[in-house]
């Protein structure tokens, strides 16, 4: 296939990028680098060095004999998102190219209008370059569970259907989402499934939990290829701030009582999720949507997993609440379906004690690196 990766830069774009190249794709990457200057300006560095898309795309190819593209831009420009779509010409485009911090987009009104702009801009821009230039190519896009929020039901695959005063029908399932980045996520997905049904596009959205991990095929054959770890309150998932925060010998805090639940899946498990998605795209004027997860935990539990381990390790970990300075539910109930990538295949990495000793491992490597001013809350919702 002919591959474009939207957002090649990021944490899940850049593993994406190698892990299609390794199979023989013809693969292009594009970024602008929003992440990385967002970072820059809240004091949120990832905690492993990052070179740039060039040098990193110099790394693999001097390792592996594959090549990845790569041109730098902005795709909330519609010029620049129109030509690289007709440049390339792909079979699938992987749309990763948003802002997604939750804690970001909730920080204030600049903050806020940046996220909205880039993430809308991005998604309706590419859904026109592909109406004008690729019309049957397939798009894979990246969702989130987020997009739900906590209802007290089953969270079906993202369809529901509904008998009502003697009638039937299929819908989207109902959408709570917590944060202004969440929201401009189920707005995403509203934008394609109308473009989908009026205009015929070919879209899978893959509703994806909180990832985790380092370590790929392709990651682990040099440093430099590793993707990008953040362990701060701004663009860090719980997961990590709470490997680093075991290392740094600071107390693993849990925002409030610590029920909250969510579904989780291993880095190696995304690769798999977007291939499978990709080798079996959707029809013309068809959306998929699949929740992208393999396990669920609450905060308590991951504290507790990331104790247990690291005590073992000899780290003394301790476990502090904290006010939540996030506005949601901290005991609710959560059922998720998730068997449709399952049945196509997907072959889960679960969160093993062996799995969590190997990433405190890779953080103890780069304990110096730590930085704690960066690892308690600097944003509230309230």
């Amino acid at each position: 296939m002919k591959v474009l990766i939207l957002g090649g830069d990021g944490y899940l774009g850049w593993p994406t990028a190698m892990d299609f190249a390794a199979a023989g794709h013809d693969v292009t990457v594009i970024d602008n680098y929003l992440r990385r200057i967002i970072a820059e300006e809240t004091d949120s560095e990832a905690l492993l060095p990052t070179p740039t898309l060039t040098q990193r795309a110099a790394i693999f190819a001097a390792l592996t004999g594959k090549k990845i593209t790569v041109r730098i831009g902005d795709l909330a420009d519609p010029d620049i998102m129109m030509d690289v779509v007709r440049d390339t010409a792909p079979d699938t485009i992987i749309h990763y190219a948003e802002q997604p911090s939750a804690p970001y987009s909730m920080r204030g009104f600049p903050e806020a209008r940046r996220t909205f702009k880039n993430n809308l801009d991005v998604t309706f821009n590419c859904i026109w370059a592909m109406l004008e230039h690729a019309p049957k190519a397939h798009l894979v896009k990246l969702g989130t569970m987020g997009e739900y929020g906590t209802p007290n039901i089953d969270i079906e695959e993202g369809w529901i259907d509904i008998d009502h005063k003697g009638r039937s029908g299929r819908f989207l399932f109902p959408r709570a989402a917590g944060s202004l980045y969440h929201t401009t996520k189920v707005l995403d997905t509203d934008l394609l499934w109308f473009y989908v049904r009026t205009y015929g596009l070919r879209v899978t959205d893959l509703m994806q939990g909180p990832v985790y991990g380092l370590s790929t095929d392709q990651a682990d054959l040099d440093p430099a290829l590793s993707p990008n770890f953040h362990y701060d309150d701004i663009f860090g998932t719980v997961v990590n701030r709470f490997l680093v925060q075991a290392v740094a010998d600071i107390p693993l805090t849990v925002y409030g009582g610590g029920g909250q639940t969510r579904g989780y899946l291993n880095l190696r498990d995304t690769l798999q999720c977007v291939r499978l998605a990709a080798d079996n795209p959707a029809d013309e004027g068809e959306l998929k949507i699949f929740n992208q997860l393999t396990e669920t935990f609450t905060v308590n539990e991951l504290a507790d997993k990331v104790k247990k381990v690291g005590d073992g390790m000899g780290l003394n970990v301790q476990i502090k609440s904290i006010p939540n300075p996030r506005k949601e539910l901290e005991e609710h109930y959560y059922n998720p379906v998730h068997t449709g990538l399952i049945e196509m295949g997907l072959e889960p990495h679960y969160m093993t004690d062996d799995v969590v000793a190997a990433m405190l491992e890779r953080i103890i490597a780069a304990k110096d690196r730590i930085d704690a001013n960066r690892i308690m809350p600097r944003v509230s919702w309230k």
